[in-house]
């Protein structure tokens, strides 16, 4: 695979992250990986982790905007229609992940930003090494986040944080996302967190794998409902207004490296 790469060892399979950015290929491989995994009966947790020097940047804006062209930056009904098709694709890419039935654990280091806190949060347990940084980034990039975040949060954080983060796309750092209880555990470094979050996978491994499987399914149970219907309401929304004048300033501040200057268009 271009993106990723799968190690297996007694039960525990970790899925490594290749890239610092999510291009389209990358949604596609997670996917179909976590599919896999749903199928495969020696497999009993999973890790996600990043073997570069950030867990994610989120999507590859540019990359992003090569592929989906005028879905992206305007365009009439049809690639209206196409976005929407799109969003639902890529929804669905990471929905393969919370439909796994192994427990899964993400393992952040560095920074954590858009689509890698969406990926984060549609992880079981998130453990992170004191460095981690997360930001609900996309209200800074005038999107709002489609894949997950904020119909995943308000459970794990409750609403009131889980709007500040939304709001403000500030950065927080590891102690806070701990204080919070967006995160489960913290390590002092990035060897301690791989170290820990294999002794936590291996403590879990070591339980009844249908029990486990039991119980993630209902613990599961009753919330899919709710972010279902909130990943196709954000869907349409995006669908149709994501194109607009500040969008593109965000897209030209980043690749110019400056500050955006937003108008509300």
């Amino acid at each position: 695979m271009e993106t990723l790469q799968v190690e297996r060892a007694e039960g525990v399979v970790t899925v490594v992250l290749r890239e610092l950015t999510m291009r389209p290929v990358f949604f596609q491989e997670l996917g179909d990986t976590f599919r896999a995994l749903a199928e495969d009966t020696d497999a009993r947790v999973v890790i996600v982790r990043s073997g570069v020097k950030a867990f994610s940047y989120g999507l590859d804006l540019p990359a992003a905007a090569s592929e989906m062209g005028e879905a992206f930056t305007g365009g009439g009904a049809l690639s209206r229609m196409k976005l929407l098709a799109t969003i639902g694709r890529l929804q669905a890419e990471l929905e393969a992940v919370v439909r796994c039935p192994l427990p899964t654990i993400a393992a952040i280091h560095g920074r954590c930003i858009g689509g890698g806190l969406d990926l984060a949060s549609a992880c079981d347990l998130r453990v992170a090494s004191r460095d981690a940084s997360i930001s609900l980034r996309e209200t800074k990039i005038a999107i709002v986040a489609d894949l997950g975040s904020l119909q995943r949060l308000p459970g794990l954080i409750g609403q009131g944080l889980t709007r500040e983060l939304a709001f403000t796309g500030a950065d927080i750092g590891a102690e806070r996302a701990l204080s919070i209880g967006l995160v489960n555990r913290l390590y002092d470094d990035r060897a301690a967190l791989d170290q820990g979050s294999l002794e936590l996978a291996r403590e879990i491994a070591a339980n009844p794998p249908l029990t486990v499987r039991g119980v993630k399914r209902v613990l599961d149970f009753g919330a899919d409902r709710r972010v279902q219907d909130g990943l196709d309401y954000v869907a349409a929304w995006n669908s149709a207004f994501l194109a607009s004048e500040d969008l593109g300033e965000a897209m030209a501040a980043f690749l110019e490296k400056r500050p955006p200057a937003f108008q509300g268009r």
